[in-house]
């Protein structure tokens, strides 16, 4: 209740009959009128001022009722007001979701995008597009025939826009099902309260076969003469209003091919074959955006041969080379000649064919060539070198359009039938020094064959046949003149061989043909005397070698050396001291590890003038190192603390040994067993060479201590040494140094 003034309501539509409000009045005032869109609905008691719903409000009907209300005298005059009464109607969710068909159809492409919309299904509802009552969810409820364990279709819940699914994308076949039905269903309340009102619809979807296809491969002749470019195909998407593009699997500098925004595709100039005979390239379709629309098309485009090329032969001029006495009939060679056209087909084909032979001496057609393998041969046993030695063919190669002049030439090579004869049979004998260098010529040796010169026929090869078991002698040819030199292969020695009776043959590279046999006249004696020459007298080894402790006792035999004189001679020793390699420590007391001897020996016999007749032989010792030096410290000052300790210092002191590395390879540092430096010092090993000397305890005076420390080399036998450490605990500078 209250007075009367402007008011505004807000009622939830439905609820029938009810109380509004009471407005008050103040005499001369006696009753109330209310006037506006009441729409039978709303009224006022007169009397009491009582306002009231005698019926149920529809926010569908009327969203807001716009009322006046005024207070009256008994004579009906207007004591107060008009005032504004407003009612606000609250809507209630009293309406389910319609869709605005019955039944949708829809038609989808096999192989369509997945998540492509191809329909829409579209409901409303009457109730407050401002509240959730009106909030709309879509959703796919059945799906027949459903023969997977996915759903082929997909809807937007709030677009109620259908598309393919990935599997439907994949699995759509109208091969296989060519119609499908969805039962869609709308909730409104946004499908979140179990009291949301829900409707549904068939949806009835007729798949279609996919538009977007790979044409079969393009076949496109070489060579074209048509004007460019040429319609070669054409691809149509599933999707309106796509931009067809190519792009190409290889880089080449320029793909031949366009294809316009209807999808038909050009070849833009013409092919060549040989140049290239296959491209593969892909199609794709984009959106306005640039987004894929289709998957990529891939195009296969084969490039068919035309007979645009003649035979060429594989080389300028073909060379063969026949003996004479080859036998007719016989394989000599072939001539090879190519075509650049699609191997395997008609236009490649080459066939062979003789037109001339220069000379036609002893008969025009000596030779015959296979017609299809370009195999020539020989039509009779009819070659002869002295008649003539080499022919000039002319082979007619052609096509089934082109034609081509191939040059052959044949050589006659003489065959192996004359044996090499000495111009000598005895060439006596020639006695040398058996101090001759190696490669000395001690005789120059002539043979002659009759075969043609600088061929294999002719060249002759000397050879030591019998007397030269070691193989003491060897002999070089003159290719140009076929001269012999008898060389000295290996040291001759009078001792071991002062004669040799040697038999040397002469042969050919080249084997001897049927029926022809190297003889008597292929060989030659020669003598070979060697003379004694004094020579010097030789060790045993070249190098002695020996190892000795560096402790040996003075008179102790090191090593035994022999030599013997090749004459048989007494030899004396005589023993050389030359130094060639020092290991010096730099302390002269200390003995070389290392060093060289030359040990001369020189006959008995020999006189002070033949002092020539000396050898030389080198002696290595090794001297091997022994534990004799102790260890001692290495530090270039003495260690010092600074004063007052605080506790946890420590000094680094380290040790040396001059003997080899592997005695001192682990020091073993160490205190005097006496009470007073243990109570008073400790001491514990960093590593090999190094140890930390550290104070027990911080009681210590200003003043310098001496601490016994043994250090041990641990070698064999192992030696220590005891030293009295001189440790300062004194005042500190600041650079942490005694004052």
């Amino acid at each position: 209740t209250g007075p009367l003034k402007d008011m505004e309501f807000t009622i939830p539509e439905g609820g029938g009959l009810r109380f509004v409000y009471q407005f008050t009045s103040e005499p001369p005032a006696a009753s109330f009128r209310l006037t506006g869109e009441k729409d039978g609905i709303i009224d006022i008691v007169p009397k009491t001022g009582i306002l009231y719903l005698n019926g149920s409000l529809d926010w569908e009907t009327r969203a807001v009722h716009k009322l006046q209300v005024e207070s009256l005298d008994e004579k009906g005059n207007i004591v107060k007001g008009p005032y504004a009464v407003t009612i606000h109607v609250e809507d209630i969710n009293d309406n389910p979701p319609e869709f605005d068909q019955i039944k949708y159809t829809g038609v989808v492409r096999q192989n369509s995008r997945p998540g492509k919309p191809f329909m829409y299904v579209r409901a409303t509802d009457r109730d407050d597009p401002t509240t959730p009552h009106a909030q709309l969810m879509y959703s796919i409820l059945h799906h027949f025939p459903n023969p997977y364990k996915e759903m082929l279709f997909q809807i937007d819940s709030v677009t109620g826009a259908i598309s393919p699914s990935k599997m439907g994308s994949y699995y759509l076949d109208p091969q296989k099902q060519d119609t499908f039905t969805l039962v869609v269903t709308v909730k409104d309340m946004a499908g979140m309260t179990m009291n949301a009102f829900t409707s549904s619809t068939d949806v009835i979807i007729t798949v279609k076969e996919s538009l977007w296809k790979a044409p079969s491969t393009i076949r496109i002749q070489e060579n074209s003469t048509q004007v460019h470019p040429v319609n070669i195909s054409q691809v149509h998407s599933n999707e309106p209003d796509v931009i067809y593009e190519l792009f190409e699997k290889e880089k080449l500098p320029r793909l031949p091919f366009s294809i316009d925004q209807n999808g038909v595709i050009y070849v833009t100039k013409p092919l060549d074959r040989e140049e290239k005979d296959t491209y593969t390239f892909f199609v794709v379709t984009k959106d306005s955006e640039g987004e894929l629309v289709d998957k990529p098309l891939q195009i296969h485009v084969i490039v068919e041969d035309i007979n645009d090329n003649p035979p060429v032969c594989q080389q300028a001029l073909t060379v063969i080379e026949v003996q004479e006495n080859e036998s007719g009939g016989s394989n000599i060679g072939t001539l090879v000649a190519t075509d650049m056209d699609e191997a395997g087909t008609l236009n490649s084909r080459v066939q062979f064919k003789i037109q001339s032979q220069v000379p036609t001496a002893p008969t025009s057609n000596l030779f015959f060539i296979q017609q299809d393998t370009g195999i020539l041969q020989l039509t009779s046993r009819s070659l002869n070198k002295h008649i003539a030695s080499n022919y000039s063919l002319k082979v007619l190669v052609t096509d089934a359009v082109f034609q081509t002049i191939c040059d052959v030439q044949i050589h006659v090579i003489d065959i192996n039938d004359r044996i090499p004869i000495f111009e000598k049979s005895d060439y006596h004998n020639v006695t040398v020094a058996e101090s001759l260098p190696l490669g000395t010529v001690i005789l120059e040796i002539q043979a002659t064959d009759g075969d043609e010169p600088a061929t294999g026929s002719s060249y002759i090869i000397y050879q030591v046949k019998e007397g030269d078991p070691n193989n003491t002698f060897i002999i070089d040819t003159d290719p140009e003149t076929n001269r012999g030199f008898v060389k000295i292969n290996k040291a001759l020695d009078f001792e071991a061989a002062p004669v040799y009776n040697l038999v040397i043959s002469a042969t050919n590279p080249e084997p001897l043909v049927q029926g022809v046999q190297y003889n008597s006249s292929s060989l030659t004696l020669f003598k070979v005397f060697v003379t004694n020459v004094d020579e010097p007298p030789v060790f045993h080894k070249t190098v002695y070698k020996e190892v000795v402790s560096e402790d040996i006792a003075v008179n102790t035999l090191v090593v035994t050396v022999k030599a013997y004189d090749p004459e048989g001679d007494t030899v004396r020793r005589k023993v050389e001291l030359q130094y060639t390699g020092w290991r010096s420590s730099g302390v002269p007391t200390v003995l070389l590890s290392l060093f060289s001897m030359i040990l001369a020996c020189l006959p008995l016999s020999a006189s002070p003038d033949n002092a020539a007749q000396k050898s030389k032989a080198t002696l290595t010792l090794h001297l091997r190192d022994v534990n004799d030096n102790p260890p001692q410290l290495a530090m270039d000052y003495p260690p010092f603390f600074c004063h007052p300790l605080n506790g946890g210092e420590r000094a680094l002191i380290q040790a040396t040994d001059a003997d080899e590395q592997r005695y001192f390879s682990a020091f073993t540092f160490s205190l005097a067993n006496d009470m007073n430096t243990r109570n008073n010092w400790e001491i514990s090993k960093v590593n090999a060479t190094h140890a930390y000397l550290s104070p027990k305890h911080a009681n210590f005076e200003e003043k310098v201590y001496n601490v016994p420390v043994i250090i041990n080399d641990n070698g064999e036998p192992p030696l220590e040494r005891r030293v009295n450490l001189e440790v300062n605990i004194c005042q500190c500078s600041s650079e942490k140094s005694c004052f």
